[in-house]
């Protein structure tokens, strides 16, 4: 059996319970929150952007976690993980930086900068894409989750990097969560535009917004690990198949 009943029964909650939440965060995002008095309805990316590049992050941390328990147990089910996790993760940041971009427009009059957040947004991407040219470059499957192991590892210091840029580096990209002069940072780009019960409508639309990409999250993670798990197990049917067919002959 690919799939245990509980595993199956527990990607379906999933499945619906994700797709309830995005449904849900997009009424709050488009009716509850608050129009932003600065930058108006645009400013309602920022939900997305949010949201998208926390998880993102999340995902990429996932797959380091994992990539350490496959270097301590060499089970094939965490380097199933780790994949999963890390092609999950590169959706979520080009959702945020496509996002980003989108809201970039109006905000600073370019779609694109070369500030250091985004440029290192730039290197995480590509580093975590190469992940997948060196899984492609190596045919032993234990050799290639030992190396692709270490690469997850490593590659999370770009993660890292992005995140602290903007708080070490002079940077246009606002700090949204940090003291009051990092806060005062982000009023330009239309965050902090919100007193009292507007700033409170604002605090719940991210916190559901961010939580139902969480589950999108876990919902196409228990799905990734689903469609893994019958391709090794087609896999390893072809090879015994070719292996019986190798034996009739000789």
């Amino acid at each position: 059996m690919i799939t245990s009943p509980r595993f199956d029964k527990t990607l379906r909650i999933f499945n619906w319970v994700a797709a309830a939440s995005i449904f849900i965060a997009l009424l709050v995002a488009f009716f509850y929150a608050p129009v932003e008095r600065t930058m108006g309805n645009v400013q309602r990316i920022f939900y997305f952007h949010v949201g998208s590049a926390w998880v993102g992050a999340i995902a990429f941390f996932v797959a380091l976690a994992a990539g350490v328990l496959y270097l301590r147990k060499s089970d094939r089910k965490w380097d199933t993980l780790a994949l999963a996790s890390v092609e999950i993760g590169l959706v979520f940041l080009t959702m945020a930086t496509v996002a980003g971009s989108v809201w970039g427009k109006p905000a600073w009059n370019t779609w694109w900068l070369w500030s250091p957040r985004l440029t290192l947004i730039t290197v995480a991407w590509l580093t975590y894409a190469a992940y997948f040219m060196l899984r492609g470059a190596i045919e032993d499957e234990e050799r290639r989750g030992r190396f692709a192991a270490v690469y997850v590892i490593v590659a999370f210091v770009t993660i890292i990097m992005a995140y602290v840029s903007v708080r070490i580096l002079r940077d246009i990209h606002p700090v949204v969560v940090g003291g009051a002069m990092e806060s005062a940072q982000g009023a330009s780009e239309g965050l902090q535009e919100f007193s009292g019960l507007d700033s409170a409508k604002m605090g719940i639309t991210l916190t559901v917004s961010t939580t139902a990409f969480s589950f999108l999250y876990v919902a196409w993670l228990l799905n990734r690990i689903r469609l893994q798990r019958i391709a090794d197990a087609v896999k390893d049917l072809k090879i015994q198949v070719t292996t019986r067919l190798q034996g009739d002959h000789a």
